[in-house]
């Protein structure tokens, strides 16, 4: 294997570990701060929170995937003064909008508290916040900086960093400022996150610093911003679109609720009943679909600069195998995935959530869903491509379909089609970008790997319903471990089946030993 080609599955591996890290310190956190703030809390904390996104899109206007694909491409040709001059020309972009953003937002505090919080103690905690645009934004900057070089384990130790510091500003201004009541206990909260994203910046800084950049003769900020036009340039081409796409999104995601109860309503569904199946769908059955997609996200991550970097030497051999390798681990992932989130939907929703009738949901949208997991590097496959313009236009097409397909089935046949109109949304958006990369440079997917790992998913799925049966009638095993158990020999079949039809194979050499495809 190629040297690139290992730094770029390190990278993926790197940060899918910090990604698990996180998600589970994310819970560990989240768990206290709902049990000592409350219902109430939490309730502040949402009201505070919907403006940052926003804010924060803005002011990125999506040059962290930008950064990283031109650094890539800088670093390819050896030319580390471009670098630099598109380190500077970002940070002073995105410094100059996230200060002036931040400025007006504390200015007009309470205009925009009047106008959007319904519970006027979310002041503080949306106050708390504030500060934390213009450090996510020289942060960003870097990130894709590190993206672009392709030190991934750089990102994911400050990932796991900023993390970790959450949880102990979270544990400690809580525990300081609860006496003062819930609204400063929420705004504790919120600093908190403002603390962390600091020190992550602290630590990306740096390892900057740490790498030494060495400075050509006359190199300063004011020659690289003079000479910052055509770097400005290529950066909006990529960020534009990407933070189009962010708004699209942001946009649709405040309206899908309405969406969606507005088409329940004319299938005849009471409100407090639509709300309801609305809780199953995007409360229950959305967080187990989308769990799985961390890995895929990190490798997504990792991709855009190696996709860069092959197309920057013209190296269409290399970008076509990062290409499938990177499909390959979508399928790698998806495959189990969608098998357990479709045989033990019921008893997965029942013991998590305690809500049985989630389990519908989640076998209906789990199939659909097997597509999810190739989008995310089918997208990031296109950024590294440098058609950020076409992943807008594929959103927006996607999006748009899948409101109107929620909308005609969601009226006829209730939450059943509103999860169906999803799937169709789903499935458009994944189509439409492998059409555009296959429109780019083509798509030569050997058909054979997927064909097996269909054989060893319904393998799997026979099996561990057969098991999860047997352990709960014949041995007499209570629900939890019934489920733990079968999922586990299910998987560890799957895992055989694999190996056993070639699909993937040891790989043994004299320092290692591996699994490849």
């Amino acid at each position: 294997m190629a040297q690139p080609e290992r730094s770029f599955m390190r990278g993926t591996l790197a940060l899918s570990i910090a990604a698990f890290i996180n998600r589970i310190l994310g819970f560990i956190s989240g768990m206290f701060v709902a049990r000592v703030l409350g219902a109430e809390g939490i309730g502040l904390l949402m009201m505070a929170h919907p403006l940052v996104p926003l804010v924060i899109t803005i002011t990125e206007l999506g040059l962290p995937v930008a950064i990283s694909k031109l650094v890539a491409e800088a670093q390819a040709q050896g030319n580390r003064n471009k670098i630099r001059r598109i380190l500077h020309v970002s940070l002073v972009v995105t410094g100059a909008l996230s200060v002036t953003l931040t400025a007006v937002s504390l200015l007009g505090s309470h205009w925009i508290a009047s106008l959007l919080l319904s519970d006027k103690r979310a002041y503080y905690a949306m106050i708390a916040i504030t500060p934390i645009a213009p450090i996510v934004a020289v942060s960003a900057v870097l990130r894709g900086y590190f993206r672009g070089i392709q030190q991934m384990r750089t990102i994911a130790a400050s990932d796991v960093l900023e993390h970790t510091v959450q949880i102990a500003c979270v544990l400690a201004l809580v525990h300081v400022l609860m006496p003062y009541g819930v609204a400063y206990a929420a705004a504790g909260a919120m600093a908190a996150s403002v603390l962390s994203e600091a020190t992550g910046l602290l630590f990306l800084f740096a390892s900057y610093k740490l790498r030494g950049e060495q400075k050509t003769a006359g190199e300063t900020w004011a020659a690289h911003l003079k000479q910052g036009k055509g770097t400005l340039s290529e950066l909006l081409k990529i960020g534009l679109p990407t933070t189009g796409q962010g708004v699209v999104q942001s946009l649709y995601g405040a309206f899908q609720p309405l969406l969606i109860s507005t088409s329940l309503a004319m299938a005849g569904i009471s409100t407090a009943l639509a709300t309801k199946q609305f809780g199953l769908l995007a409360g229950y059955a959305f967080p187990l679909l989308f769990m799985p997609s961390f890995i895929t996200q990190s490798l997504s991550t990792a991709l855009v600069p190696a996709i860069g970097e092959a197309s920057a030497n013209k190296n269409g051999l290399l970008m076509h195998e990062r290409m499938n390798q990177a499909l390959r681990l979508g399928l790698l992932i998806g495959a189990p995935a969608t098998v357990i989130l479709f045989v033990w939907a019921t008893p997965l929703t029942t013991l998590i959530y305690g809500s049985p009738e989630a389990g519908m949901l989640l076998k209906i949208l789990a199939p659909i869903f097997f597509l999810h997991y190739f989008d995310a590097p089918l997208h990031a496959i296109l950024l590294g491509l440098g058609r950020a313009s076409a992943t807008l236009w594929n959103f927006t097409a996607a999006t748009a379909f899948k409101a109107v397909s929620i909308f005609v089935f969601g009226s006829q046949f209730g939450i059943v089609g509103v999860a169906f109109g999803i799937g169709v949304g789903i499935v458009m958006q994944t189509l439409l970008n492998f059409f555009s990369i296959s429109g780019s440079i083509g798509i030569y997917v050997p058909i054979q790997p997927y064909i097996k790992v269909g054989i060893c998913m319904t393998f799997m799925a026979l099996c561990g319903q057969v098991i999860m049966d047997f352990m709960t009638s014949e041995l007499g095993l209570s629900q939890l471990w019934s489920v733990i158990g079968s999922i586990a020999l299910a998987l560890l079949l799957y895992f055989v089946a694999l190996l056993t039809s070639n699909t993937l194979h040891w790989k043994i050499t004299r320092h290692t030993i591996g699994i490849r495809w």
